[in-house]
C-alpha cells in the first residue's frame, strides 16, 4: 500500500491561490495570513526563496536590506552560529514582512548549521555574509546543493580556495555573484568606460587607495559564550582561544574584530582591495587575468591581537605594461593616468554599512578628471559599452531568473581577490614576486607558492585542499 504523499508547499500555495484571494504562508511558527495582492505577480510560486547564511553587520546593514527590498525576493530561512543573533535575524526579517504585509507575520526558519539549511529544496538561492574565511568553503557547499548565491567579497583567503570555488561555480552550472557592489554604482562603470574608450590616451598608471587599520592591545582569554558555536565559527581555521575582540561584539553589530586578523582575513588589501582593484581591473580590461610582477612593504604588528597590515604601498606590473600602485596612503579610491590626461573615482557618500572605516565627507566627489571635458564627454553607440546594473543584489535576482551571467561573477571576482593576494604575499615576502596568471603560479618561487594554500582543519576542509 503507498505511503502518504509527500506535501508539496509549493503546489499547495498555488492551488490556494487559485482558490481564494488569501494566501496562507508558514515555514515555521504560526501561519501567517496576508492579502495575495501583496505579492502581485511573484506569487509564492513565483518568488526567489532566499536563506540568509550569517546575519551580522553586513548582512542585516548591507546583504538582507537590500535583498528585502525586492517583491521577487523573500527569505525565509537565516542561519548562524550565534543563536543570539540568530534570532535577532529572524526577528528583523519577519518585522520587515509584518510592516510590508500589515499583518502578524512568522515565515523565518533558523538554523545553526548551513548544511541543514542547504537541504531545504525550498530555499532557491542563499546569501552568504560569514567571515573571510568561510566564503569559498560555504560557497561551495552551496553551489553543490544546487543553490545560487550571492558571496560577500573577497571570494576566497587564499588563492587556492578562490580557484576551488570558480571552478565549483562553473561545474555546477550555478549563478553566483561577488558582492563587489561597486560594480553597480553609476560612476565606476561610466570611469571605467571612459578609460575604455581612449578618453585619457593610453592608460599607464593605475593608483588605488584604501582604508587603514589600526593595530591592537594584547586581550585576555574569556569564556566562549553559550550562544556562539565557536568550534564552527573558526570552521576551517587553527584553534586559538576565545576572546570577544576576535570574533564580533556580543551586545551591538559594530565593526567585528575579526576583519583585524590575518587568520580570518587579510586586511584592507582584499577588505576594500577586492572593490577596488575589481573596479581597476574593468576600466584595465585586466579581469580575467592578473599582474606579472609584485612588490611590496608593508608594517605589520609585532604585538597585540591584530595582526594585519598597517601602512603599506606595493606595486604591480601587468603584460600589458600598466603598472598599479596600491596604498593607504592614496586617496581612498581609483586613479587612472594616461597619456592625455587622468580620472579619480570613488564611492562618494555611499557606505554598504555605517561603519565603514572612511570619512565620507573627504569623497563626497565621486568622479573627477585632469578636465571636466572628459568626465562630460559622451560614450557613442559605437563605443565600448560595459555591463549596466542598477543595484548589486538586483541584479543577482535578474540573473537568477534569467540564467545570464550577473555583473560580478565568480571567475572576475577571484582574479580580483587573487592579485590582492599577491600583493598580501609581496608585502609579506618583503621582495618582488613574478606570477603566472595562466596557470596561477609564481615562477621559480617554491616559499611564495606555498603561500597560495593553508591547511583546512577537519572537518571543514575543500574537496582536494586538504
Amino acid at each position: 500500500m503507498p505511503g502518504p504523499k509527500k506535501f508539496d508547499r509549493r503546489s499547495f500555495v498555488k492551488n490556494s491561490l487559485k482558490a481564494g484571494a488569501l494566501t496562507t504562508l508558514s515555514v515555521s511558527g504560526f501561519p501567517t495570513i496576508v492579502p495575495a495582492s501583496v505579492f502581485g505577480k511573484y506569487s509564492p510560486s513565483n518568488r526567489i526563496n532566499i536563506g540568509a547564511i550569517g546575519v551580522g553587520r553586513i548582512s542585516r546593514e548591507h546583504d538582507m536590506a537590500e535583498t528585502l527590498k525586492y517583491d521577487k525576493a523573500r527569505i525565509i530561512a537565516v542561519c548562524d552560529v550565534d543563536s543570539k543573533r540568530l534570532g535577532e535575524g529572524k526577528t528583523y526579517v519577519n518585522d520587515f514582512y509584518a510592516k510590508k504585509t500589515g499583518a502578524p507575520y512568522d515565515g523565518v526558519t533558523m538554523y545553526n548549521d548551513h548544511r541543514e539549511l542547504l537541504l531545504n529544496k525550498d530555499i532557491d538561492a542563499v546569501l552568504i555574509s560569514t567571515p573571510d574565511h568561510s566564503h569559498a568553503y560555504l560557497g561551495i557547499h552551496a553551489v553543490e546543493a544546487g543553490k545560487d548565491v550571492y558571496l560577500q567579497k573577497p571570494a576566497s583567503l587564499t588563492i587556492a580556495e578562490g580557484r576551488a570555488l570558480s571552478n565549483a561555480v562553473h561545474r555546477t552550472g550555478r549563478i553566483l555573484q561577488i558582492g563587489s557592489q561597486q560594480r553597480s554604482s553609476t560612476q565606476f562603470r561610466y570611469a571605467a568606460e571612459l578609460v575604455r574608450n581612449g578618453r585619457i590616451g593610453d592608460l599607464k598608471m593605475v593608483y588605488v587607495g584604501l582604508p587603514g587599520d589600526p593595530s591592537g592591545n594584547e586581550e585576555p582569554e574569556m569564556p566562549i559564550p553559550k550562544n556562539l558555536n565557536y568550534e564552527a565559527w573558526l570552521g576551517s581555521t587553527p584553534y586559538v582561544y576565545y576572546t570577544e575582540k576576535r570574533v564580533h561584539p556580543q551586545n551591538d553589530y559594530s565593526r567585528p574584530g575579526w576583519l583585524r586578523m590575518e587568520q580570518f582575513g587579510a586586511g584592507m588589501i582584499t577588505g576594500w582591495g577586492a572593490h577596488h582593484v575589481d573596479s581597476a581591473h574593468w576600466a584595465m580590461n585586466t579581469e580575467y587575468t592578473g599582474p606579472v610582477e609584485v612588490s611590496g612593504t608593508a608594517q605589520f604588528p609585532q604585538s597585540g591581537l591584530w595582526d594585519v597590515h598597517g601602512v603599506f604601498r606595493s606595486e604591480g606590473i601587468y603584460a600589458n605594461g600598466v603598472k598599479m600602485i596600491i596604498s593607504n596612503e592614496i586617496p581612498n579610491g581609483v586613479k587612472f593616468e594616461g597619456t592625455k590626461g587622468w580620472i579619480f573615482v570613488t564611492r562618494g557618500d555611499y557606505r554598504a554599512s555605517a561603519s565603514d572605516p572612511v570619512q565620507a565627507t573627504s569623497n563626497a566627489k565621486a568622479l573627477t578628471a585632469s578636465d571636466d571635458k572628459i568626465i562630460t564627454s559622451v560614450i557613442g553607440d559605437n563605443e565600448i559599452h560595459l555591463y549596466k546594473s542598477n543595484e548589486q543584489h538586483g541584479n543577482w535576482l535578474d540573473c537568477i531568473e534569467s540564467r545570464l551571467p550577473p555583473i560580478s561573477p565568480v571567475e572576475v571576482g577571484h582574479r580580483a581577490c587573487s592579485t590582492c593576494l599577491i600583493h598580501h604575499i609581496a608585502m609579506k615576502l618583503k621582495r618582488k614576486v613574478y606570477w603566472d596568471p595562466m596557470n596561477e603560479r609564481f615562477i621559480n618561487d617554491d616559499v611564495a607558492n606555498s603561500m597560495l594554500n593553508r591547511p583546512h582543519r577537519f572537518p571543514y576542509q575543500i574537496k582536494g585542499l586538504e
